[in-house]
Order: structure tokens, then sequence, then C-alpha cells
């Protein structure tokens, strides 16, 4: 039995890990971290989870843990200060933070006004869109992709892999639920600022932009700029992007639908809808799956991808228990075969 610890454990990602590990039939969770806790009980904090986990919460000590793998579900610039010395004592860790997401340490600073982790570090970190990745049993360090990112990339990975948009078109309006701000307390996820409210933010300056950019870069091996817009929308959770871009030559609806099916054909955890339905968040609530539409405006050549997740799940803990049964050979749908909540 895999054995595993969760660090940042009071908060809404380290709890979609507890609920979603506890139907793993490989895994046990061993350990909660968190530090303002440490000495509690997890049901004092989460009464829900009063007789599913009995470990109280703890706090980390990188010389006495033991076990095999640690989740770090952490505000960034926490996990780049254990995670060095948990990787000298062979302990695996997914990283849920972007303390590891983005490669070029001048990039990382300008955008999260912060020191970066060790180069060395760094370039370990294997950056894992789970439908995409390169993880490996030998992978010792997992970025686990942000929650926008994660509904953009997946949305124009097949585009720019075909070579199908001009790459300097793409606009991202994308909107997210409170909880993908977390648990601690700000004033612009006050019930009486978001309620019948709607609100676009950090236009220019948002973490995930050169996320979003570095990876597509990647994929088209040429350097990529995106216009990102985030929202902020009056729900708990969910994300919903609406992706515009040029067709580098004109291409009918069906024809590009058929581009991604095909593309995900095998993919368990992305659903293509039928040639112009387009998804809904709450068709994914609390699911691991991204659900991506498509309509092509054949008249002026362009066209828009719609794509939706549960922030908290494909945008977060989902997708880190995908990556981790991906890094240990099991079976990639283990612990995450639930149906969406609705309504």
């Amino acid at each position: 039995m895999l054995e595993v610890g969760i660090v940042g454990g009071s908060g809404y990602g380290a709890i979609e890990l507890i609920r979603l590990l506890n139907q793993h039939k490989e895994v046990t969770v061993k350990y909660v971290f968190s530090h303002s806790k440490s000495g509690e009980q997890i049901k004092e904090t989460y009464p829900h989870l009063q007789d599913n986990i009995h470990v109280p919460f703890s706090s980390l000590d990188i010389e006495t843990v033991d076990c095999d793998l640690i989740f770090f579900a952490t505000p960034s610039n926490v996990s780049k200060q254990f995670i060095p010395g948990l990787l000298e004592r062979n302990i695996k860790v997914i990283d849920l933070s972007g303390d590891f997401r983005i490669k070029n340490p001048d990039t990382y600073e300008q955008f999260y006004g912060e020191r970066p982790a060790e180069q060395s570090i760094l370039d370990q970190a294997e950056y894992s869109i789970a439908e995409w990745s390169k993880v490996t049993k030998d992978t010792n360090l997992i970025a686990n992709p942000g929650c926008f990112p994660t509904a953009t990339l997946l949305s124009l990975h097949p585009l720019l892999a075909q070579k199908c948009i001009n790459k300097d078109s793409i606009i991202i309006d994308a909107k997210t639920g409170v909880s993908g701000a977390g648990r601690s307390l700000s004033q612009n996820v006050h019930y009486g600022e978001v309620n019948e409210n709607l609100s676009a933010y950090k236009l220019g300056t948002h973490k995930h932009t050169p996320e979003i950019e570095q990876y597509l870069s990647l994929v088209s091996n040429s350097d990529v700029k995106v216009t990102f817009s985030p929202h902020l929308v009056p729900m708990t959770r969910g994300i919903l992007t609406t992706i515009y871009v040029d067709l580098n030559e004109p291409i009918t609806g069906e024809a590009l639908h058929e581009l991604y099916k095909e593309t995900y054909r095998d993919k368990p955890f992305v659903r293509v809808r039928s040639y112009g339905e387009l998804p809904k968040t709450k068709e994914v609530l609390g699911s691991n799956f991204c659900d991506i539409g498509i309509y092509v405006d054949e008249d002026r050549n362009k066209a828009v991808i719609v794509s939706v997740i549960d922030n908290l799940v494909k945008g977060a803990s989902g997708q880190a228990i995908q990556n981790m049964n991906l890094l240990y050979g099991f079976n990639e749908n283990e612990g995450l075969n639930l149906l969406p909540v609705y309504p």
C-alpha cells in the first residue's frame, strides 16, 4: 500500500485529496500536515470527515517523516522550502502550488513576487498535464498544473500540435468560482462582495499567464503569447474558458470536431461534446472531467473552443491523483471514477 502525506491539510485542495484518496484502492493517507492546526483532529475543522480519516493534523518535520509520497496543497512560496530536503530522503513529491511550474526564474519572480526555487530543483520538476504526461517511475517531483492552465491547455493543445491556428491570435476569456482563491479570507471573496457580482481581475499580471505561455511554446516549438482575461463569478466551484483563435486555413466545424475526437479518443477524463454542443460548469461538478465544446465560424475563419472543469478536482487534486497513478503505474482512473454531482 502506498503511504502518502498531505501538506496544507486544512485547505480546500487537501480536503479534495482526502475525499478522492479515500476511494483509492492502492493508497493510504498516513499524514495530514497543517502547522496552524497541529494536534487537532481533522473532524474539528471538517466534521463531514469524522468517520473517514482519523489521523490528526501534525507539523511537517522533513527529518522524521516516513512515507512514499507527499502532496503539497499549499500557497506559493511554501513547498520550495521543504521539497529539496524531502527529495534528498527519496520521498517523491507532487506539488499543487506554483513553485515549480515556471522554469525561468526571472519570470517566476516577476509574476509571483518571490525568489524562485533553486534552479537544480526546478530542472528536476516535471510539469505534467496528465493527458500529455512524460512522468515515469523515475520522476521524483511533479509540478501539478494550475486550474486555468488545465482548462486552457487541454483546449489548445490539439490546435497548436497540428499547427491549425495563428499562434499570435489566442484570446482566453476565463471565469472561475471563488474556491479558486483558497480558504483564507480576503475582501474580494466575501459574500457581500462576490454575490450578484462579476469582475475581471489581474489582467496582464495573473500567475497562470506565463504557465500557459510556457507550455504552448513547447507544444508549438516557438514563442507563444496569449491574451488571458480571468473573471470571478458568484459560484463556489468551476471554471469555464472561452477561447478565440484565428485558423490558418479554412476548415469545417465537423473536421475540427473530428480532430478533437481523435486527439482525446483514449483520454478517459476529456469528453469532447457533439459538434455545436457547449458544456456547462455544473456538468463536471465534483468530477475529474474536462468537457470541451467546439464552434467554427467558417465565414470569418475563426474557431471558438469552450472548456469546463471543476477547479478543485481536474484543476487541482484530481489531476494530482491522476499524475500519481501515472507515476506508480496504477490504473489512471483509480480513485477518480466519480460521476459529476448534478444539479
